[in-house]
């Protein structure tokens, strides 16, 4: 951001905690609008990154071809209707065909979509296309398990309840054999961390 940016956004923060009821010179909230201006360039990283290009860097020839599956994928993502947390865990599978990719490319698209504003059902969406569009395996499956605050701190105020979407595309989505197996799996109980 320029300087004119910061400027900018910093008097929005200070607009809004005046808003809310605040006073925006009161000593404790006088780094406030720098603050939020750093949470926000870290929260809605994913912006500046290119999610594909991530899944590029690390594709490896493989005679796999059986599911690979990664569960209980941690995020943190804001909800585009009011700026509200989202917080869940991803599952994502995919069946190699010819190519496989490193694990921790997996986790770093979660990021790059989830530190987005978002909606639960494109994110889900957005990281299977990009998984199935990049590495073009036989199949790719994602389940999102996930809270959200807009439902939790206000409206509803329903607390702990837990929002499931999913995306399958082709033999998760054809197969129904694959798609109990990937279900099974991440309905599992995980077992001790090594």
């Amino acid at each position: 951001m320029s300087d004119k940016q910061d400027t900018k956004f910093e008097d929005a923060v200070k607009t809004m905690m005046f808003h809310v009821g605040e006073d925006p010179s009161r000593e404790g909230l006088l780094k406030t609008p720098q603050r939020v201006k750093k949470a926000y360039e870290f929260i809605f990283g994913g912006y500046k990154e290119d999610p594909r290009e991530i899944l590029k860097s690390a594709l490896f020839t493989s005679s796999n071809d059986e599911m690979v599956l990664l569960k209980d994928i941690e995020f943190y993502s804001t909800c585009e209707h009011h700026l509200l947390p989202i917080i869940g865990r991803v599952h994502v599978a995919y069946i190699p065909d010819g190519k496989v990719v490193g694990l921790s490319k997996i986790p770093r698209v979660v990021n790059v979509f989830a530190r987005r504003m978002q909606i639960q059902e494109q994110l889900t969406e957005q990281i299977a296309d990009a998984i199935m569009d990049t590495i073009q395996p036989k199949g790719v499956a994602v389940v999102i398990q996930a809270r959200h605050m807009c439902m939790e701190m206000r409206g509803v105020e329903k607390i702990n309840s837990t929002t499931t979407s999913s995306a399958l595309r082709g033999l998760f989505k054809k197969d129904e054999k694959t798609r109990s197996e990937f279900f099974s799996l991440i309905n599992s109980p995980t077992g001790s961390r090594y």
